[in-house]
């Protein structure tokens, strides 16, 4: 299927300064595209998630917006330590954040379930010692 949009944003390994940016951006550039109600919510919420889940638990990656005729779709891609146990990482209030995240106000172990919660579609592919993908589909009115 044809991209209307291919935005792609780095995201450092705890660089909580700049945490939210490629969220915000992704947010701006659907409002732009039209996109709105109930959809853009729900990109803005998981995309915030999975931002802040590269800052906190990856060595670094990249997170990509694509817009198609019928869906937005985000692409995390990380390099990092992999998820050991996808099914429990998925749990409501599980988290491995560690003690500088958890000062901030971050890792209280909503970010799996939240982006589950507000895409249409989602997928979890981690490796351990290699890292994690996580593709996200959010269906567009038609």
């Amino acid at each position: 299927m044809e991209e209307l949009i291919r935005k792609s944003y780095p995201v450092a390994q705890a660089d909580y300064v700049s945490a939210g940016h490629a969220s915000a951006d992704i947010k701006r550039t659907l409002k732009q595209l039209g996109v709105g109600g109930d959809v853009l919510r729900r990109v803005a919420v998981a995309s915030y998630e999975v931002e802040l889940n590269l800052v906190i638990h990856s060595l670094g990656g990249e997170l990509t917006l694509r817009v198609l005729p019928d869906q937005v779709e985000l692409i995390s891609a990380d390099c990092g330590p992999g998820i050991p146990d996808i099914s429990m990482a998925m749990r409501e209030g599980f988290s491995t954040a560690n003690d500088e995240a958890r000062s901030l106000g971050f890792g209280a172990g909503m970010g799996l379930p939240n982006m589950k919660r507000n895409a249409d579609t989602f997928d979890i592919q981690s490796t351990v010692g290699v890292g994690t993908t996580i593709t996200m589909g959010f269906a567009l009115p038609s």
